[in-house]
């Protein structure tokens, strides 16, 4: 494994895939009556949060703490960086008090690599979500979903999602769980299709290992999983589609619609839904939808990171030999 989890994209497929299998056997520790493991005691892991969060920051907070780690949580508000301190200043602060990981959440597109790559903190640094940019452990745990529901929870282990074909609805222009998810699935041999309404289609999409199409209708029919992401509006300074009614009808998920994907077809959300826009209450709470899944899987994806990344080289097979 690397150092560092800064971008879906520099995950190769055979570490794309280590990383599922470990969730898989941190997964377990969940179905235990002492949810928690040693592997990382005496070890420090901030979360450097200068966003609002509330599933990622508990999600890796609970990570975190079943992995018996000490953990610091920093926000942004309430702190220094409130008076001005800089990324830098936080950064060697934190390397002042001797942390073993940075979790870090950031506004600017960019901050987590600079942190990683600037010499400012010897710590391992994961991604929380950076800007417009990335958000890997995202597009980990929406992997890690897909696969079980798909493939299957026993079926899938060490198999990738090649020739599963995934849509991806909505605010592509502002969402890095969209890019992060193109760059993952891809790389696992998933086929990507983007829909969206063209004003929200980044420019240069054309590069991206993925498909683009503006009719949500003609590809429901052929997805095994359909993702609807939410419309940002705190990231939009114009208007970028008529009304939220117009929105709604055009790429908006209701019971109609789902009843046109096949029948073993998902549908995925990263939250936080805005029911009746993107997606209707029918559907938010259909049995085919993951929305409470993905929450649970983003600790054990976030545990099999900060396992990886701190605590070893290969999966954590001895939970499995324990419980024999």
């Amino acid at each position: 494994m690397m150092r560092h989890l800064i971008s879906a994209a520099d995950l190769t497929r055979d570490e794309a895939v280590l990383i599922l299998d470990t969730a898989e056997e941190m997964a377990r520790v969940a179905d235990r009556p002492i949810k928690k493991l040693p592997t990382l005691r005496g070890r420090t892991v901030v979360n450097l949060f200068f966003e609002d969060s509330t599933r990622t920051r508990i999600s890796f907070e609970a990570a975190e703490k079943r992995l018996s780690a000490d953990v610091i949580n920093f926000s942004a508000k309430g702190s220094s960086v409130s008076k001005g301190e800089s990324l830098k200043d936080t950064a060697q602060t934190l390397e002042a008090m001797g942390v073993d990981a940075v979790v870090i959440r950031h506004g600017a597109s960019g901050a987590p690599f600079r942190l990683a790559t600037s010499g400012w903190i010897d710590a391992a640094v994961i991604n929380a979500g950076d800007g417009t940019h990335q958000h890997p452990t995202q597009a980990l745990l929406d992997a890690f979903t897909m696969r079980r529901r798909l493939v299957g929870k026993d079926d899938g282990i060490g198999r990738d999602l090649d020739g599963k074909r995934i849509t991806i609805v909505g605010d592509i222009l502002h969402s890095r769980v969209a890019r992060s998810n193109v760059d993952l699935l891809h790389t696992l041999g998933a086929e990507v299709t983007l829909v969206a309404p063209p004003t929200l289609v980044p420019v240069g999409v054309e590069t991206w290992p993925c498909e683009v199409s503006y009719d949500l209708d003609s590809t429901l029919p052929k997805s095994d999983a359909v993702m609807m992401l939410r419309v940002q509006r705190e990231r939009m300074n114009a208007a970028f589609f008529p009304t939220e009614r117009e929105y709604s009808r055009r790429y908006g998920l209701d019971g109609d619609r789902m009843a046109r994907m096949p029948e073993h077809a998902i549908v995925m959300h990263p939250g936080p839904m805005v029911r009746g826009m993107e997606i209707t209450a029918e559907v938010a709470d259909s049995d085919r939808c993951t929305v409470v899944e993905q929450v649970a899987n983003g600790v054990s994806i976030r545990m099999a990171v900060l396992y990886l990344l701190l605590g070893g080289n290969e999966p954590a097979t001895t939970t499995r030999t324990e419980e024999k």
